[in-house]
């Protein structure tokens, strides 16, 4: 199919409003999204027909904010400017925007400025901005955009950095762009030399442990893989007649959590999930090891792991059914919670390390980045079409500052985007068993530096993601098909896809 641009925009929107609707399945949607050119982050697609997050703790409301004498002058003074104005912002459920809902009228109350934030599921996101800048409507003055979507919305945004230079009398006092980790910006913000939005969101695999455990069978915390699955196998045999596994998975047959396992599994065994040559490689010999490694730890885990989203891997984690869990950092606040069984007991890692070593990114396809700290986030958007452009930017700088960024890790124990959130003693004042704990976030923090790994960033990956891998996966880890043959299973999947993408003009 091929589109002006007005007719892709209109197709959009049309689809999504059919998926949100129900009249076309999510499998549908998502062949449609690809045979337009746009992607979702596949974690981000896990999400659709969901206006919430995963349910692992609810943010709690932000204390008062303190900001600097002169950002509130700034807001009284150049913000007041534009008291009446209202700012509108579509998001989905993301942890920093639930927070956001929930303080922004102390903004209102030094600026005037009225903010309005609509949360809905992801594709009605989608569907809105994409009418809105189809007919540069200027309906929302900001966009949440997935990492996926920053190239198709590009154009369409304003460059915050460029901006701040061209509009220097709206630019906060303190905003400081250094603050920024450098690792998000460049993998979520960037897209051809331009700075498309602010980071806003950062889920990310680390390493989780039950120490108890661990020290019970004197096992020393797992640094890679190979330690990792001799201390499952130990735990196992040692605890499974008390209910308790080495290991819980988030392995659910055609969801997206058991490809993000899958992909975390190639990623960690020296494999990538497509060569150089843009092939799809999760059949060669480094994948299909990372894949029956995966295999075996099914063994280990408790038999609900091949039902079980994030959610239900979650679950097994807070209600003490398993020991070591590489997964999202989001998890560990609520491991936390007053109403958990194994509060004060887990403790934060950093990922495991890769025996076999990384493939080189030079040596994927689609912008695949192989490490080993897998991702998924988004950014905040300027739109170009904003009829309260100048009063949404300064809300916008509210919203990311310093301050603010803070408050909302303070109100759930969220991974911040800025590296002073991370360092604020109010943060640290929190890592500690308690509620909205961040005794995690020192190790979130190094492996978005160090090890942030990234999936392919390419129109039908979201698509794979969602559909083939997992459905096939599934397939195989629950006996349905494949006899168990890992090889089988990936040469499978690689004849679809490879197919799929030689139809798109992709190979």
């Amino acid at each position: 199919m091929s589109f002006k641009g007005f007719d892709k925009q209109t197709y959009i929107v049309d689809s999504a409003k059919a998926f949100g609707s129900r009249k076309i399945s999510k499998r549908e949607f998502m062949r449609r999204m690809g045979m337009a050119g746009i992607g979702f982050s596949a974690f981000s697609a896990g999400l659709l027909g969901n206006p919430y997050r995963r349910s692992l703790g609810k943010p709690a409301y932000a204390a008062d904010i303190t900001l600097p004498d002169d950002q509130v002058k700034f807001l009284k003074e150049v913000g007041g400017k534009y008291k009446g104005a209202t700012v509108r912002y579509t998001s989905e459920a993301t942890p920093p925007t639930v927070v956001l809902n929930q303080i922004k009228d102390q903004f209102t109350n030094l600026t005037g400025i009225n903010v309005e934030v609509e949360i809905v599921p992801l594709e009605q996101v989608l569907a809105k901005a994409t009418q809105d800048v189809q007919g540069q409507l200027g309906s929302y003055d900001l966009y949440y955009l997935d990492q996926a979507w920053v190239a198709t919305f590009a154009p369409d945004c304003i460059d915050p950095i460029q901006y701040t230079k061209d509009k220097p009398d709206l630019a906060m006092p303190g905003f400081d762009w250094d603050d920024f980790s450098k690792p998000l910006v460049s993998g979520l913000a960037m897209y051809e030399g331009k700075m498309v939005g602010i980071p806003f969101d950062i889920p990310i695999f680390i390493l989780m442990y039950r120490q108890d455990i661990l020290e019970k069978h004197g096992i020393k915390v797992p640094t890679n893989y190979a330690e990792f699955t001799d201390a499952v196998h130990k735990i196992t045999e040692a605890e499974k007649a008390n209910n308790i596994f080495g290991t819980g998975l988030q392995a659910k047959s055609g969801h997206y959590s058991l490809e993000c396992d899958w992909t975390q599994a190639v990623w960690g065994h020296g494999g990538s999930i497509f060569r150089a040559d843009k092939t799809f490689s999760g059949n060669d010999e480094a994948a299909i090891k990372g894949l029956q490694w995966y295999q075996d730890l099914l063994k280990n885990a408790p038999a609900a792991s091949t039902t079980s989203t994030w959610d239900g891997q979650f679950q097994m984690m807070a209600a003490g059914q398993c020991a070591l869990v590489q997964s999202w950092d989001e998890f560990f606040p609520g491991l936390d919670a007053d109403d958990s069984k194994v509060k004060g007991l887990w403790q934060p890692a950093k990922p495991l390390q890769s025996e076999a070593g990384l493939r080189p990114a030079s040596e994927a396809g689609f912008g695949e980045l192989p490490n080993l700290g897998h991702q998924g986030g988004s950014i905040m958007g300027l739109s170009q079409y904003s009829k309260n452009q100048e009063a949404a930017w300064i809300f916008m700088q509210w919203a990311c500052s310093k301050e603010i960024m803070t408050q909302c890790t303070l109100a759930g124990g969220f991974a911040p985007m800025r590296l002073s959130s991370f360092a604020d003693e109010r943060v640290k004042a929190k890592a500690k068993v308690m509620p909205g704990t961040t005794r995690h976030l020192e190790t979130v923090l190094w492996t978005i530096d160090n090890v942030m790994a990234s999936e392919p960033d390419m129109p039908l990956w979201a698509g794979f993601a969602n559909n083939e891998i997992p459905t096939e996966l599934g397939k195989l880890t629950t006996g349905q098909d494949y006899g168990g043959d890992a090889k089988k299973c990936m040469d499978a999947i690689a004849a679809m896809i490879d197919s799929k993408n030689k139809e798109a003009g992709l190979l």
